[in-house]
């Protein structure tokens, strides 16, 4: 039996989105696919009816809403238990809000060949209003972070801005930083060897931390645009603004805080906590006024 291609994706009544998602799957790729549904407790039956109709795809609870990085850990740590079931060199993970380009996933497994040194690979990702997100971008550092965190929303080309969405060129194959966490085709090994996700953030960043850490111990992040999918980006968390918004800033948070870790630094953790705890609030009225106004 040839061992089928990991596939993982963490559900939390992911509705119609899951899927076209799993429609779209077998014709990324010429290779056999096992999809593993990290599920975090959903409500709506979905991920269960989707396991009983394809037979390429398991439901594999975690036993709670768990995050987005440990959910993933639990399903990569059940697949490496199953090395007869499953390849044991890449697992792609996806949200269930992706769907796919016919051979997008066969496009990355490519370039995965011709960059030996890469441990992340991800695509073109197209949204649904036809533009490409800048999914491959530079590490961001705390100058770019702060002036986008302020001026992002008033001057939509301050340098800040530009520095950290890092998106002047989306069309080239190239190493980036880090890249988005919608869909990366991961390399076993690497992965493994950084304990995969950090399980600390519960959603929100843990892509970039990953790119990161990557980076550090000498592995690249590859953005492969032969590869292209499409993304719903952001349709779950505008229902529910204020936990969002606040797993987001918490996840900015830590980011930034592990890597200004020495004592002389507490300051700059300490402003920068304000000034997140600041943003937050501000953004949590904001969102939820489009949100009365929209249901108005």
């Amino acid at each position: 039996m040839t061992s089928r291609l990991p596939v993982v994706t963490v559900t939390y009544s992911p509705g119609a989105h899951l899927r076209t998602f799993v429609e779209t799957l077998p014709a990324a790729t010429s290779r056999q696919v096992g999809l593993v549904m990290a599920d975090n407790g959903s409500t709506d039956g979905v991920p269960e009816a989707v396991a009983a109709e394809y037979d390429f795809a398991e439901f594999f609870p975690t036993g709670g809403n768990l995050g987005y990085g440990t959910a993933i850990n639990r399903a990569v740590t059940e697949i490496a238990r199953r090395p007869d079931e499953f390849d044991q060199e890449f697992v792609l993970v996806v949200n269930p809000d992706v769907w796919f380009e016919p051979g997008s996933v066969d496009a990355l497994l490519e370039a995965a060949e011709r960059w030996p040194r890469g441990a992340a690979y991800g695509p073109q990702i197209a949204e649904t209003d036809g533009s490409v997100y800048p999914s491959a971008r530079s590490v961001p550092r705390l100058g770019a972070g702060i002036g986008h965190a302020v001026l992002g929303p008033v001057w939509q080309g301050n340098p800040w801005t530009a520095q950290y969405l890092d998106d002047r060129d989306m069309s080239t194959e190239r190493a980036a930083g880090w890249l988005s966490g919608s869909c990366l085709l991961l390399r076993r090994s690497a992965f493994d060897a950084l304990g995969g996700f950090d399980e600390r953030y519960f959603m929100y960043l843990e892509d970039v931390d990953l790119g990161d850490r990557l980076g550090k111990a000498g592995w690249q992040n590859v953005y492969v645009p032969s590869s292209v999918i499409h993304h719903d980006q952001g349709h779950a968390a505008k229902t529910v603004p204020e936990f969002t918004l606040r797993a987001h800033h918490r996840s900015a948070y830590l980011f930034q805080a592990d890597r200004h870790p020495h004592s002389w630094q507490a300051p700059i953790r300490w402003a920068l906590k304000a000034g997140l705890e600041i943003r937050c609030r501000l953004a949590i009225r904001s969102a939820e006024r489009a949100l009365r106004q929209q249901n108005s």
